[in-house]
């Protein structure tokens, strides 16, 4: 790498806590990371997956279970880290300047030195003549600047941030996110590296140099790279969409083997003839795809999961498997409905089914293919070792299972087939007769 310094090493850094059994719950499994100057760090993964832990761990305010963290080749952290968070955590007694001494006061600053120092960091980030005002009196926006003021004041060596945009409008979160990237290019921030925790892929494209995602359960780098675009990035450009959607996969895809590689094709032998299913419930994907806008509009990801008062990697599954049905379309990390979609989603329960059906047995191998055998044993009944032996080579055993559970759910729905779970066998059911008027069968 060419950046200057390493100013944080964390090397083997493990935390875990003890359960009422003995045995220890393990949030961050054994991990090495490094923190350079001259560089905007992102760091991304699932809910849970220990992201604010490690970043606490990394600044200092929390230590490792195991393992140890180096700042500047030493052992004792220094006085001059700053963390900006997502709550605005302002004194409301207080103004906006004495806000932004707190941090110089606690550390025994003179007063005349605290008030220059902090109108110098309110100014650097546009909020000059604001000093008397109050936190009550200032919208979203301008109170995380003063976050940001606060942070500055105290010329961090290292700033870390942890998703301090995501309590912000689109708009304030855009203007302010440019504002962080045009005062990091202009070295208008005394601080040497960024450290940012995200859970929005497109702000960590547009913001890092390099990018580090977490599996969970327990925390592990599934990927580390960087991000060699210059500034200001293109959302548009095929590198950067290119970037997104790698990202997007190593988040989605936590049972993919590490490393991930950017950019390369499957390997031979590893194509889409057994993808990934997504553990989704048919019940769960109409639900969703009933509340998309209108076909064409599209709506954020991450603002879709806030509206529903959910986590994006909640909703991630059901819009993975719209997408590989072709009911759903993910662009740029904006999700809309395609025509298939819009049909399902205004279609009555049986021609949902029926829908549902054609879109399965076209875009999932699997069911495809249980339904072929099925058709061609005259008994119509066919073991799922079968199938356990092809999905063998492709899974590990765990997985194998999970993905037979989610094809008999999808198949069941569909009424493509059913399955016997105490023989372990696919079966065709017997249509039942069509009761006056049209009954629904099950």
């Amino acid at each position: 790498m060419a950046y200057r310094k390493a100013l944080i090493e964390a090397k083997a850094v493990e935390k875990y806590y003890p359960a009422p059994d003995g045995h220890k719950i393990q949030v961050i499994a054994p991990l090495d990371i490094t923190v350079y100057s001259g560089q905007i760090l992102a760091l991304l993964g699932p809910s849970g997956s220990g992201k604010s832990t490690l970043l606490r761990i990394l600044a200092g305010l929390s230590k490792p279970s195991s393992g140890e963290v180096r700042w500047n080749g030493q052992g004792e952290r220094p006085n001059n880290l700053a963390i900006v968070f997502q709550s605005f955590a302002l004194f409301p007694w207080l103004t906006i300047q004495e806000n932004v001494e707190a941090p110089l006061e606690a550390r025994g600053v003179d007063p005349a030195a605290r008030a220059g120092r902090s109108r110098n960091a309110l100014d650097v980030v546009g909020l000059d003549g604001f000093e008397a005002a109050y936190p009550k009196e200032l919208s979203g926006g301008m109170k995380q600047r003063v976050g940001f003021a606060r942070a500055l004041v105290v010329e961090p060596e290292v700033l870390f941030m942890d998703e301090p945009f995501s309590a912000l409008d689109v708009l304030t979160a855009e203007n302010l996110r440019s504002q962080v990237i045009e005062l990091w290019m202009d070295q208008k921030l005394s601080t040497q590296a960024i450290f940012i925790v995200t859970h929005n892929i497109e702000e960590a494209v547009l913001l890092a140099g390099r990018v580090i995602v977490l599996g969970k359960n327990p925390a592990r780098i599934r990927a580390d790279f960087e991000i060699t675009l210059e500034h200001p990035r293109d959302r548009k450009s095929h590198q950067f969409l290119r970037y997104v959607d790698y990202i997007y996969q190593a988040l989605t895809k936590p049972d993919a083997e590490p490393p991930l590689h950017l950019g390369e094709p499957p390997a031979e032998g590893q194509t889409a003839k057994y993808q990934m299913l997504p553990h989704v419930r048919p019940g769960g994907l109409a639900g969703l795809l009933e509340m998309l806008p209108e076909e064409g509009d599209r709506i954020d990801l991450f603002r879709l999961a806030d509206e529903l008062g959910l986590e994006v990697d909640d909703i991630l599954p059901i819009i993975e498997a719209g997408v590989l049905l072709g009911f759903v379309a993910l662009v740029e990390g904006d999700v809309h409905l395609t025509g298939a979609g819009r049909r399902f989603a205004e279609a009555g329960i049986l021609a949902q089914k029926e829908l549902f059906k054609e879109a399965a047995l076209k875009a999932v191998p699997l069911i495809d293919q249980i339904c072929r055998a099925l058709a061609i044993k005259p008994n119509h009944r066919v073991a799922d070792e079968f199938f356990r032996d092809l999905l063998g080579e492709h899974f590990t055993e765990d997985e194998l299972q999970r993905q037979l559970e989610t094809a008999i759910a999808w198949g069941r729905y569909a009424e493509l087939f059913d399955y016997d779970t105490t023989q372990k066998r696919f079966f065709l059911s017997e249509p039942e007769p069509a009761t006056e008027g049209g009954g629904v069968h099950g």
